[in-house]
């Protein structure tokens, strides 16, 4: 029997019992793929983190990410809360009230920004390790509003029309025309397995430009079955790829786009993510997404020799 420490932390969120819950092994040398699974599956979080020590010269820190069901290639919420908690523990020591370390994870090295005020961490922030890559085929309309339990005319269908966008892992962008909309969504386990389990993206994110707290631009929800999350309550690696969506879509050329995106209000656990896109002679060049996280307990696990 082995025992391995554990934090848990609210990420994307100033407040215990917002934002999306992240459990974090900060030292699981000696873990294997397996333990992994079932520890991640026993905390049932959207994910779980395991530390490991750097292969790269360039590295921090190695990281492992997993949802209850399956091991991700990256992960938003998980980079940035992660980077938080190893932060706080004094696991990396604030080298400055604005540093940056570098994670190696499955989409390759992804730096992390993080802010500190009297040498504790109080805003992190990951620069995309890939550039959003973009599909345009999608469901129709009406197969979609069966998906998400609407009618087809709650959809939009203009500028800002369905798509597919990865910067790691991809995501179905869905907009709808007002937030009384989004959080009518009755989410249709069957339909979405007949009509989108298998494609290229199959976790869909809606999204209005119609939120409810002051200096906030969108509202957004997400569902990601294929993952084991029926709903997510804030999600970086989406709020990536939306950078992606949005910044093809807005005519600055030079300069830095930012959008401040509520997630997670409908489920009772508000979330805010900051998202940056930065455009060089019109083209995106780094997306960048942050936020605040607070340490909620931690404790001992004791994991079987396997």
């Amino acid at each position: 029997m082995n025992q391995y420490k554990f934090y848990t932390a609210d990420v994307f969120t100033d407040e215990i019992f917002g934002g999306n819950q992240l459990a974090i092994l900060p030292q699981a040398t000696g873990l294997n793929s397996q333990q992994m699974q079932k520890i991640a599956a026993e905390f049932n979080y959207s994910e779980t983190v395991f530390v490991l020590p750097p292969e790269t010269p360039t590295g921090t820190r190695k990281l492992r990410i997993f949802t209850p069901g399956t091991e991700l290639p990256f992960a938003g919420h998980p980079t940035v809360g992660t980077a938080y908690i190893l932060t706080a523990i004094g696991e990396i020591s604030a080298a400055a009230e604005d540093f940056s370390i570098i994670f190696e994870e499955g989409v390759g090295l992804v730096p992390v920004n993080i802010k500190t005020v009297a040498g504790k961490p109080v805003y992190t922030e990951l620069t995309a390790a890939q550039l959003p890559e973009f599909q345009s085929s999608t469901p129709s309309i009406s197969e979609l509003s069966l998906i998400l339990g609407l009618d087809p005319q709650d959809l939009r269908n203009d500028d800002y029309s369905p798509q597919a966008v990865s910067c790691g892992v991809p995501f179905l962008f869905v907009p709808l025309k007002n937030r009384e909309i989004l959080a009518k969504i009755k989410f249709n386990h069957d339909y979405w397995q007949k009509i989108l389990s298998q494609t290229w993206a199959p976790s869909v994110y809606v999204f209005c430009c119609d939120p409810e707290g002051e200096g906030s631009d969108l509202r957004s929800r997400m569902f990601a079955p294929a993952m084991g999350i029926l709903e997510d309550p804030a999600t970086g690696a989406a709020a990536t790829a939306l950078g992606g969506y949005l910044g093809i879509r807005e005519p600055l050329t030079e300069g830095t786009l930012h959008w401040r995106v509520e997630q997670g209000f409908e489920m009772g656990r508000p979330s805010i993510l900051e998202v940056f896109t930065e455009k060089k002679q019109g083209e995106i060049t780094k997306i960048r997404v942050g936020g605040a996280s607070v340490l909620v307990s931690e404790g001992i696990m004791t994991i079987p020799n396997s």
